[in-house]
């Protein structure tokens, strides 16, 4: 069966992905599917550096704006959801341009991963969680560390719910989920694609974070976590976790001062760019683009983007 074609775009956050990915769109008959975890919710516009209408230019654009933030979102509705805006996009005649920083969701479609749920995990899945409550979140990593230390040294232990899952997948199938994830992703894409990673100089990705949160902060930010609060939007959610919305509720709970709060989401940021980057430079198959080869000319970038994919 002939492979149908997908380009990816992605990179750190602040890079400028949106702007190029336009672009390209416009140049190729292309249509975007969002791999960002906020831009799905509705209302978190500011926090997400949400395309805006304008921005876009015309050209579709998947999976923003189609949650509330009481909503959960992640990995497989994302998958989910990528399909289905995949099919419709082919059904145009048009080429799916996948446009985001979420490397984990972009694996997830490139390579079609399985992440099947098994009805018995339910209750194994209650039992840890009783005993991370009981016993705390160094107990189970201590677990995980002990059946699968290679999942163990890959999860962080404050994320209780991926060690929570790779001790529920040994515990299901006597099988260590970090084989599983592995073999997985040695599978062969379904798709003919570019895979293409964005980035820069490390200072000036930095400078542009700073920039980017002081924008956001003068545009509102902190007016529209408020919103979000009196609706009943709380830290527990995982639209509240987002960088820019956690640190801001902070603020209004009164944890911390605005400035601090300022502080924190800078310092994060930088540090979710430099994660982001890692994960990319694990990634096979994956083309990056140096902007300041390009003389952070956009068109230039273009130029280069479009003579490899029409060759």
């Amino acid at each position: 069966m002939e492979k149908r074609p997908l380009i990816i775009l992605t990179g750190p956050t602040a890079v400028g992905k949106t702007d190029l990915s336009i672009r390209l769109a416009k140049a190729i008959g292309g249509e975007i599917i969002s791999a960002d975890s906020m831009q799905v919710y509705r209302h978190m516009d500011i926090g997400s550096a949400k395309v805006t209408k304008e921005e876009m230019d015309g050209v579709p654009h998947y999976l923003i704006d189609v949650l509330e933030p009481t909503e959960d979102f992640n990995v497989v509705i994302f998958q989910q959801m990528a399909k289905k805006a995949l099919e419709t996009i082919y059904s145009h005649g048009n080429i799916p341009i996948v446009a985001g920083g979420t490397g984990f969701y972009i694996q997830a479609l490139l390579y079609d991963i399985d992440f099947q749920e098994n009805p018995e995990g339910a209750q194994i899945r209650a039992e840890l969680e009783k005993l991370a409550e009981a016993k705390g979140a160094g107990y189970l990593h201590q677990l995980l560390k002990e059946v699968d230390p290679e999942s163990a040294e890959a999860i962080h232990s404050n994320n209780v719910k991926r060690v929570i899952r790779a001790l529920e997948y040994y515990r299901q199938t006597g099988e260590k989920i970090s084989k599983h994830n592995e073999a997985e992703r040695q599978k062969e894409s379904p798709y003919d694609f570019f895979y293409y990673v964005v980035n820069t100089d490390r200072s000036i990705l930095y400078e542009r974070i700073d920039r980017r949160v002081d924008q956001m902060i003068e545009m509102g930010l902190v007016e529209e976590v408020r919103k979000l609060k009196e609706m009943g939007c709380h830290r527990g959610m995982v639209s509240m976790q987002g960088l820019g919305y956690k640190e801001i509720l902070d603020y209004l709970n009164g944890d911390c001062s605005l400035e601090e709060a300022v502080y924190v989401l800078k310092r994060d940021t930088r540090h979710f760019a430099k994660r982001q980057i890692t994960w990319f430079k694990r990634e096979r198959d994956v083309r990056w683009i140096n902007l300041p080869e390009f003389d952070f000319d956009q068109d230039k970038v273009l130029d280069a983007l479009l003579a490899q994919i029409r060759r």
